[in-house]
């Protein structure tokens, strides 16, 4: 298809959907090519919308988008790569991936694009649409320590994140930005072996064989992911339920 001047092409996921005018929506899109980009989809909540429901939050779609005088772009052709049918039937599944989809929007920024975190995004979507099983409170803890690798701001968890001492564990400090030893635990708060190793094994492993743990240590792990993207990327996630 020849695209007309100030149009390109990209794959997005539709990470969130507002109403806008009549019949609009604007869109915050995470694209394979360009990072996060807004958009606007014009009558696509008529019934005879030419975009039918194909951009709905959660969809992978392929785009064309066209690139106006204002912030947002406007859509000009949608087509589905994937609409994650079965995780909208499963109300774990579902709120697993806005979860996901939010994280992405708030911790990356526009016009920056990370293939990294866009592949990862996809198969956490894709995931929890095949099995809506994995959408357990350790699976999400895994996606974002991920997430936190492709956005630059994994934490230290092989020794002090202030001197390096090899021996240090059993706290996490955020300013520092990883585990602490006890001559550097100004600021810092429990991180117990069990929620330490399943941080390190959340970065090791594949998402789909993301680890498990008690919730005495995915809970203290939530807490030095939240704590962590706070003070680093200015980002404030919802601790995961």
């Amino acid at each position: 298809m020849h695209l007309m001047p100030g149009s390109f092409k990209t794959e997005a996921v539709v990470l969130r959907s507002i109403r806008f005018g009549e019949a609009d929506r604007v869109l915050h899109l995470y694209t394979e090519e360009r990072g996060r980009v807004g958009a606007i989809a014009k009558g696509v909540r008529r019934v005879r919308s030419r975009f039918g429901g194909r951009l709905e939050p959660l969809f992978r779609v392929r785009l064309i988008l066209h690139e106006g005088r204002g912030d947002l772009c406007t859509v000009s052709a949608a087509e589905t790569v994937h609409p994650h049918a079965r995780l909208r039937e499963h109300r774990e599944g579902l709120d697993r991936g806005v979860q996901a989809a939010d994280a992405v929007l708030r911790l990356f920024d526009a016009a920056e694009p990370n293939r990294p975190a866009y592949n990862l995004l996809c198969q956490e979507l894709a995931l929890l649409d095949h099995s809506p099983e994995a959408a357990t409170r350790a699976q999400a803890l895994a996606f974002r320590m991920k997430l936190m690798l492709a956005a630059g701001f994994a934490p230290e968890l092989a020794g002090c994140a202030t001197c390096g001492e090899v021996e240090a564990g059993g706290l996490f400090s955020p300013a520092a930005g990883g585990v602490v030893c006890s001559a550097c635990e100004a600021g810092a708060f429990p991180l117990e072996r069990p929620g330490q190793e399943f941080m390190v094994a959340a970065l090791a492993r594949p998402l789909a064989e993301a680890p498990t743990a008690a919730d005495p240590a995915l809970r203290q792990a939530d807490r030095a992911i939240v704590e962590t993207l706070e003070h680093h990327a200015h980002v404030r996630l919802r601790r995961v339920a």
